[in-house]
């Protein structure tokens, strides 16, 4: 018994394993991108004519009967061709377009029908087949274009070609996924061309674009250069016055010592004229407190001497009063220059201007004022000194007339010379007898003959005034006569002078 029971589970075991065997040797299944085509039975399918002969099976599996039905493949994956195919346009020029056609069998059971009719034992011959498809229907179409045409609309070459090989891929049982013309070849030179007035367009473009770009830079560049400069200006500007306050104030102070000294020399000068005034008012007192008729040439002599020592100081204060008049006008030219060359240069500087105008002022102002009463003074010490000298030359006419006449004829010697030794003028030979002393006679006889030195004398006595001078505009008793054009006088010494 349990060797019948371990047999019957033996057999059955193989029976299992059998059918196993079986089912797997007639079991077959389609890859998704594949279809079976199985002969050697008559099915009819959906769109497919009646009684064809084999079935069609996709995306499941099926039994087949080995050794009654014949099961083969036909692949439904994508296949390429590249297109290469030399074309003459509607105008006659030759091209050569390249492309490519990307393809595969149809999904539907017509489209893997008629592919497997045609190239299930020549699948590799496909792409041959659709180039040569594509090649005849892109030379008809090209050859009824234009080159422009082709250029311009390349989707209207597309998809002429697409539609023009559409019944006969149908018929093969393909579908065209993708047609590219990559490019159009030209030997002949046709399209670069058509292309130069474009490119030339476009490069006068650019290079208008870049002129316009380079001028708005140019532009840009000018207007942030003439901010810096303005930027720089306002900045000089500034600087400029800022400057100005310091050198105005530096000549203020600079001008201040030489103002303070001018004042101070002015009143030394002032004091010393003054000085100078007192001494000779106490000295003219004192000589007409002490001098008489025999001390008339020693007065004369102390007064000759304070004159000149007063005229010594007046000059000297004169050119005091110059120097301080020059060195003031001077200072002030240069603030003056200082200040004008400052305003030309910025043009900017306006109230800077003002303030060294107003300083320059200033220091006129003063210059004259010091200038002024230095003149003043001087004017004033001359004429004091001149009213007492014709006061003091009147007094001694009054009192000695004489000795007046006396200085008047030593002043006037020279004159009297003059006139005596013109009556020798026209002599051309003189024979002396005694020598010198015969010379000195003649000269004396000629100094009186006719009364020519005492009529000189009488003649300066009569043109005399009570106040020293002579008549006409003379000069005073003290002073050089009023000779002749080219005539001049020498003082002679009174007694008691050097």
């Amino acid at each position: 018994m349990p060797m019948i029971v371990g047999v019957v589970a033996g057999a059955a075991v193989l029976a299992l394993v059998f059918i196993v065997v079986v089912f797997k040797l007639m079991w077959r299944v389609a890859e998704p991108n594949e279809a079976l085509i199985i002969s050697g039975s008559k099915h009819r399918m959906e769109g497919l004519e009646e009684g064809m002969g084999f079935r069609i099976v996709t995306g499941r599996g099926t039994l087949v009967l080995p050794g009654v039905q014949a099961v083969r493949k036909l692949s439904l994956d994508l296949n390429e061709t590249e297109l290469s195919v030399d074309c003459v346009t509607h105008q006659g020029i030759p091209l050569k377009v390249r492309g490519v056609v990307i393809f595969k069998v149809g999904d539907d059971f017509v489209s893997i029908a008629n592919a497997g009719r045609r190239f299930l034992d020549q699948q590799k011959l496909m792409s041959e087949r659709v180039h040569n498809v594509f090649a005849g229907h892109l030379r008809s179409i090209v050859g009824g274009l234009t080159v422009e045409d082709m250029i311009r609309d390349r989707d209207k070459l597309t998809g002429q070609t697409r539609a023009a090989c559409g019944t006969e891929m149908e018929k093969l049982g393909l579908i065209v996924d993708s047609l590219q013309i990559h490019e159009i070849e030209d030997p002949t030179g046709y399209i670069k061309n058509l292309a130069m007035p474009h490119a030339a367009a476009v490069q006068r473009d650019a290079r208008i674009a870049q002129a316009e770009a380079n001028r708005l830079a140019t532009e840009a560049e000018q207007q942030a250069a003439a901010r810096m400069a303005e930027a720089t200006r306002d900045s000089e500007i500034l600087q400029a016055g800022y400057q100005a306050e310091r050198d105005n104030a530096a000549a203020t102070s600079r001008q201040a010592g030489p103002l303070a000294e001018a004042q101070a020399r002015q009143e030394v000068v002032v004091q010393e004229t003054r000085v100078a005034e007192l001494k000779a008012h106490r000295r003219e007192q004192q000589l007409q407190a002490d001098v008489r008729k025999p001390a008339d040439a020693k007065a004369y002599e102390k007064r000759t001497l304070a004159e000149a020592e007063r005229d010594v100081r007046i000059s000297a204060a004169q050119a005091k009063a110059k120097e301080t008049e020059l060195a003031a006008a001077a200072e002030a030219t240069r603030v003056t220059t200082a200040a004008s060359a400052e305003a030309e240069a910025t043009k900017a500087r306006g109230a800077a201007a003002a303030t060294a105008t107003r300083a320059t002022g200033e220091a006129e102002a003063a210059a004259a004022q010091a200038r002024g009463i230095a003149i003043a003074e001087s004017t004033r010490a001359k004429g004091l000194a001149e009213a007492a000298a014709i006061a003091a030359r009147a007094a001694a006419l009054a009192e000695n007339q004489e000795a007046v006449v006396a200085q008047q004829l030593a002043e006037n010697w020279p004159e009297i010379v003059k006139a005596g030794a013109g009556a020798f003028g026209n002599v051309e030979h003189m024979v002396l007898l005694n020598g010198a002393e015969g010379m000195s006679d003649m000269f004396t006889k000629a100094l009186t003959m006719g009364g020519t030195g005492l009529g000189l004398a009488r003649q300066l006595l009569a043109s005399m005034n009570a106040d020293g001078r002579v008549k006409g505009g003379g000069s005073p008793v003290n002073g050089a006569t009023s000779g002749g054009a080219g005539s001049s006088s020498k003082r002679v010494p009174l007694d008691g002078e050097s």
